[in-house]
């Protein structure tokens, strides 16, 4: 088993803080786990990016995982892969990048986690829990119920995969969350528009790790 960490941090596109200047912050506030997430810029603008974020994140200890973008494996000092689309085939991507780069996929159905846990995903996000302006898809909203569902589910089928929510999460709903069982949690908002960006990534890990 790799590691997952618990409370995974995403970069977003957002008018008052780079992508840089959201990796130091959340470095400094102790993340493990950063989900660079940028799907505005070209590959060479994205580069220049994502060498500045491995080498924080090289200082730190601190897991870099690059959301899409699989085309750039071994270019830069990444961990791993998530990939956003849901019919995403991870048999071949796990061919294209092999074991040791940990691979992260995206689901809205029961029945598509159990598919990433068969084609081998080394986690899974599992959303949205509610409201989130951090994506334009219009995938149901999955509210409590449904996570407790899919723990449920994988147990029966004797599946061991990490399952984090995602999706509109804030502080006060990781509580309920965790005790349905998922593995974890996936947070971008409710860290990035904080009034204090550190802050509000250690009262998330303190939750979580509750």
């Amino acid at each position: 088993m790799k590691y997952i960490e618990k409370l995974q941090y995403i970069t977003s596109d957002t008018p008052h803080l780079t992508h840089i200047e959201q990796v130091q912050l959340a470095c400094e506030a102790g993340a493990k786990w950063i989900q660079y997430r940028c799907l505005s810029k070209t590959d060479d603008e994205l580069l220049i990016d994502i060498n500045a974020v491995a080498e924080i994140c090289d200082d730190w200890g601190t897991t870099l995982i690059v959301t899409d973008h699989i085309h750039l494996n071994g270019q830069a000092d990444i961990q791993g892969f998530h990939i956003e689309d849901m019919n995403a085939d991870f048999i071949t991507l796990r061919q294209m990048v092999g074991h040791d780069v940990t691979l992260g996929g995206s689901s809205n159905t029961i029945d598509n986690l159990i598919r990433l846990a068969k084609e081998g995903v080394d986690y899974a996000s599992f959303g949205p829990f509610s409201i989130t302006k951090a994506r334009l898809d219009n995938y149901p909203v999955l509210g409590i119920g449904k996570y407790q569902e899919a723990i449920q589910k994988l147990k029966s089928l004797d599946i061991n995969l990490p399952v984090l929510a995602v999706g509109g999460v804030k502080i006060y709903d990781i509580e309920a969350l965790m005790q349905t069982g998922i593995y974890g949690i996936a947070v971008s908002g409710a860290i990035n528009f904080a009034d204090d960006f550190i802050e509000a990534y250690q009262d998330f890990y303190d939750a979580v790790k509750l």
